[in-house]
């Protein structure tokens, strides 16, 4: 049975606790980071060759040309046209809603104009290519394809190039029907460090992008953090994470459960119920014992339930606030009975579910809302994925006469107070003396 950590905020250790229990060290060890050092450096110089070699070395593939890596379009559409009818349905609903969200997140450009002419504004425009990696073989990840490749879309991208393993030459057709869906442009069977390589640095097949989303295993995080600067990248992202706060009148089953739905993704995933009510707490703890044993990936969960999970009684709703902030998980459900009440408490969570009937798993593949989400209590300064991480800003500035003789004078103070005479005599030049 698991062996789940409690925690009370009467005690005086309380915050030490929470603090050496949410701790995360993300950082790839020395070894992973001189592997991925290694075959950045060989993709970028060698190109296809290096990774037609590293393909081959690790996924088993095969291929007599960096061309035949490819997936063409057709193949895309054809495992589209293929799915279950209920899984086409369902795959073309859950984009339906995430284009919809996405589609309010869009920034346009704007502009005003002064009282002596100036005008001053923002030009948004998206980037020119951003690549996708999405883990393959076995695993089905489709939901990650819509979310990471529809608000790019959204953006005005014009193309999303989306790389995925192909371990032995095995598919996943949920994930290429996903591809097909979201508009994706291009596909690779490539994946790996090798694959961001590709991305960040281009070969001959395969297309530079300016951005690189989307998540993988510890040499993919460590590959990302080694390109970024060349590209942008959307985060590295820890394990995933939730918090539920409850009232103590939720049924204990759903309670159980959503903590599983995070807990079965991996062995380091962190499940953390808060409640002020010691008896639902140990009402909950009864039945994730009783409803272990039936879970098909109990062994992953277990681990997670006595490594990284807590049960925390908290005295107060503002003290509940007050671990939840400090946490600032990757998921929030606000089980409670008004949950619009204990909503202004929260400043910082990736995504927030609110009220009994609304679990984090709906979050995770339909409601709209996107999952890719700040980990590791970065939500405290990051947001999740969305359309503007695919939108560039500049600014626009455009002097009348007037504005450039009222503004080069204020400018040549500055500049002359810097001691950086080139900037004064520029905006001085265009001062008007009529």
């Amino acid at each position: 049975m698991p062996d789940i950590q409690r925690l009370t905020t009467a005690d005086a250790d309380f915050w030490p606790r929470l603090e050496a229990l949410t701790a995360w060290e993300g950082v790839a060890d020395e070894v992973v980071t001189a592997t991925v050092r290694e075959i950045l450096m060989e993709v970028r110089q060698r190109g296809d060759d290096a990774l037609l070699e590293y393909t081959y070395r690790f996924d088993r593939l095969d291929a007599a040309c960096a061309g035949d890596l490819e997936i063409p379009a057709d193949r895309l559409q054809a495992a589209l046209a293929a799915l279950p009818a209920a899984q086409h349905v369902a795959l073309v609903t859950a984009a339906a809603r995430i284009r919809a969200y996405a589609e309010r997140q869009r920034q346009e450009s704007w502009t005003f104009t002064e009282a002596d002419g100036t005008v001053l504004g923002q030009q948004v425009t998206p980037l020119d290519r951003v690549g996708l990696y999405v883990p393959g073989g076995k695993a089905a990840y489709p939901s990650s394809v819509l979310m990471n490749a529809i608000p790019a879309k959204v953006a005005g991208v014009p193309e999303v190039v989306m790389v995925v393993p192909a371990p032995a030459g095995e598919l996943n057709e949920l994930v290429l029907a996903a591809a097909a869906v979201a508009d994706v442009d291009r596909v690779f069977t490539i994946g790996g460090a090798q694959a961001i390589a590709a991305l960040a640095y281009g070969t001959s097949t395969v297309p530079r992008v300016d951005k690189i989303v989307g998540p993988g295993n510890v040499y993919v995080a460590a590959a990302k953090r080694q390109v970024f600067g060349t590209v942008g990248i959307d985060m590295i992202a820890g394990p995933s994470e939730i918090l539920v706060v409850c009232d103590g009148l939720t049924n204990p089953d759903w309670i159980a459960m959503d903590l599983f739905s995070q807990a079965e993704h991996d062995e380091d995933a962190q499940p953390i119920l808060i409640s002020p009510d010691a008896a639902f707490l140990e009402r909950v703890l009864a039945r994730i014992k009783q409803l272990l044993p039936g879970m098909e990936r109990q062994d992953i969960i277990k681990a997670s339930l006595n490594q990284r999970a807590a049960l925390i009684q908290v005295r107060d709703w503002d003290e509940a606030a007050q671990v939840v902030n400090f946490i600032a998980p990757e998921h929030l459900e606000l089980s409670v009975e008004q949950p619009e009440e204990f909503l202004p408490l929260i400043r910082h969570a990736g995504a927030i579910f609110m009220g009994r009937h609304t679990p984090e798993a709906l979050g995770d593949y339909c409601a709209g809302p996107n999952h890719v989400l700040p980990t590791s209590r970065t939500a405290r300064f990051s947001s999740p994925l969305g359309v503007y991480d695919f939108q560039k800003r500049s600014s626009v500035i455009y002097c009348s006469p007037a504005g450039a003789t009222t503004l080069g004078r204020t400018a040549s103070i500055l500049a002359r107070g810097e001691g950086l005479t080139a900037h004064a005599r520029s905006a001085e030049l265009r001062i008007s003396t009529d």
